[in-house]
């Protein structure tokens, strides 16, 4: 029988709307998506696009280090845009910056808005631990 761990940062928002941050079921870790926030929960950088990309992934390896995984054993993402094509150069550098040669399965997805005022983006990843680190 596989076990579960689950990994929250204690931030309200978690009670509030009744998740977790990931869930690690058997070897795969599937994370809820992650935005510009910091360690009290307070969203970060509002409208600005460049600043809330860097600060998702950055909560990201908070996830990974948490799971002892690393970026290379991400298997996928899903990214959520606000203004997609003006973002689209942003989002391209910012990802091959994260990792580097590592190439996980990606879809992104331009929407009209998100839950919070000015937040411009949120991504989700599913890491599979069996991978190499």
């Amino acid at each position: 029988m596989a076990t579960i761990e689950v990994f929250n940062y204690n931030v309200p928002a978690e009670s509030d709307f009744g998740y977790s941050q990931a869930i690690k079921s058997g070897e795969l870790i599937h994370v809820s998506g992650q935005l510009s926030f910091d360690e009290a929960g307070e969203f970060l950088y509002a409208s600005d696009f460049a600043a809330q990309l860097k600060q998702t992934y950055a909560n990201m390896d908070k996830v990974l280090d948490h799971y002892g995984a690393t970026r290379n054993q991400v298997v996928s993402q899903t990214l959520y845009l606000v203004n997609l094509r003006q973002n689209a150069a942003v989002t391209a550098e910012g990802n091959r910056e994260y990792f580097g040669d590592h190439r996980p399965a990606s879809t992104v997805l331009g929407i009209t808005e998100l839950t919070l005022p000015g937040q411009v983006i949120e991504i989700s990843f599913v890491i599979d631990t069996k991978l190499p680190a």
